[in-house]
C-alpha cells in the first residue's frame, strides 16, 4: 500500500489552518458591512425626516371635501415647500398655508424661529393653527369678486373647469383688492369651502408651500392642475 509523501500531508495540514484563521476575518468583515449598512440607513432617515420633510417637500393629508373633485377626503398630496423661496403664487396654484382665523405668523419668522422661539424666556405656548388647501385665485393687486357663484377677477369672468360641477355655487361676494403680499384663495367645492370670501385674503408668510402631486390613492397618482 502506498503512503502519500511527509511534505503533502504538511501542505495539506498548513492550507487547512490557513482556511481556518480566514473565517474570524470574514465574519468580522460581513459584521462591519452590516454595521456600515445600518449607520448609512440611520444617517439617511435623519437626512430625509429632519431635512427633505420640513423643508423640501411634505406630504398632507386631504381631511374636508373643499376641493373636490379635485382632491377627495383621504387623498394624500405632495408639497413643495421650498418653491416660493424664489417665485411668487400664481392664480391657479394650489396651495397649503396656516389658517389665518388663528392669527398670521409675525413678520420675517420661519419654522427654525417658532422652534426656538418656545425656548426663549416669557414665550408662550399658543395652539397650532390648522393647515388648509385651496386654489390661489387672486395675487397682490387684483380685484375679486362672486357674483351668482361666478369669479370675477379685475372685472372679468374667469373660466374654472376645475370647479365642482355637480353643486353648483350661487354666492355672492362684494369686490375687494388683494393686499400686498396677499393672496385670495378660493376652494373648488364652492359650496362647502371656508375660504378668502369668509376670513379674507392670505398672507404669503403663511403659505407652506405648493401642492404638485397627488399620490394616493393608487388609482388616482397624478401631477395636481
Amino acid at each position: 500500500m502506498s503512503e502519500k509523501p511527509y511534505y503533502e500531508d504538511q501542505q495539506f495540514q498548513t492550507s487547512r489552518e490557513t482556511r481556518q484563521d480566514r473565517r474570524p476575518r470574514a465574519s468580522k468583515k460581513r459584521d462591519g458591512g452590516i454595521l456600515e449598512f445600518l449607520i448609512i440607513l440611520l444617517v439617511s432617515f435623519g437626512l430625509v425626516f429632519g431635512f427633505v420633510r420640513p423643508f423640501v417637500v411634505e406630504a398632507f393629508y386631504i381631511p374636508s371635501e373643499s376641493m373636490v373633485p379635485t382632491l377627495r377626503v383621504g387623498d394624500r398630496v405632495l408639497v413643495n415647500k421650498f418653491i416660493y423661496r424664489f417665485t411668487e403664487p400664481e392664480r391657479g396654484d394650489m396651495v397649503v398655508f396656516k389658517s389665518v382665523e388663528g392669527g398670521s405668523l409675525p413678520p420675517g419668522e420661519d419654522l427654525v424661529e417658532r422652534v426656538v422661539g418656545l425656548f426663549r424666556p416669557g414665550a408662550t405656548r399658543e395652539p397650532p393653527r390648522e393647515d388648509l388647501i385651496k386654489r390661489v385665485v387672486g395675487v397682490p393687486g387684483d380685484e375679486i369678486s362672486v357674483r351668482h357663484g361666478r369669479l370675477f377677477v379685475n372685472g372679468e369672468p374667469q373660466r374654472e373647469p376645475y370647479v365642482n360641477k355637480k353643486y353648483p355655487d350661487r354666492s355672492f361676494s362684494a369686490q375687494t383688492t388683494v393686499p400686498k403680499e396677499h393672496v385670495f384663495v378660493m376652494g373648488d367645492n364652492r359650496t362647502n369651502s371656508q375660504d378668502s370670501r369668509v376670513f379674507g385674503p392670505v398672507p404669503e408668510r403663511n403659505i407652506e408651500g405648493e401642492a404638485f402631486l397627488r399620490f394616493w390613492p393608487p388609482d388616482r397618482i397624478g401631477l395636481l392642475l
